[in-house]
């Protein structure tokens, strides 16, 4: 089953100082972190803000282009956590027909931003990340530096994302 969530706020891992994209569906009970990238948390940050450059970003550029093509994004599904990893799949649509494209979620998120589409996570990818290890290398004190971000992250709020709140 699929539950459709939306961009709850970006914030940073206070270990590792990434970037963390927070989904959450629209009843608030569920919510799931996804480490990304700064140029990633940048993109979406953007849209989040609706800041708009004199040329187009490359999600804004890809976004164009699908328009020009007369395709839409339909929805982003992120369906997979393997190995820590998320795996997501953009949905577009031309012609009546779908097409699947293969994708980091933090690209996903972003291009569904900017098309306003829907971002749906599979409910099995929404357990899974409960039970994320954030290092399966680490020792006993690093084990304790996981126990606290599993807290942080459980004890967020939305006053804890600053500007980037929804």
């Amino acid at each position: 089953m699929q539950i459709e969530m939306k961009v709850s706020g970006l914030t940073i891992d206070p270990i590792t100082n990434t970037p963390i994209v927070i989904l959450k569906d629209f009843q608030e009970k569920k919510a799931i972190p996804i480490w990304i990238g700064i140029f990633e948390a940048s993109a979406i940050a953007t849209e989040l803000e609706k800041i708009k450059f004199s040329r187009p970003m490359t999600h804004d550029l890809l976004r164009d282009m699908l328009t020009v093509l007369e395709a839409m994004v339909t929805r982003v599904e992120i369906h997979d956590v393997r190995n820590n990893t998320f795996y997501a799949n953009i949905v577009v649509t031309r012609d009546n027909q779908d097409y699947t494209v293969d994708s980091r979620p933090s690209d996903a998120i972003a291009l569904a931003l900017r098309a306003n589409a829907p971002i749906f996570v599979h409910d099995t990818v929404i357990e899974k990340a409960r039970n994320i290890d954030f290092d399966p290398n680490a020792s006993d004190v690093d084990e304790l530096k996981q126990e606290k971000m599993k807290e942080f992250l459980e004890n967020l709020s939305n006053d804890d994302f600053g500007k980037y709140k929804m």
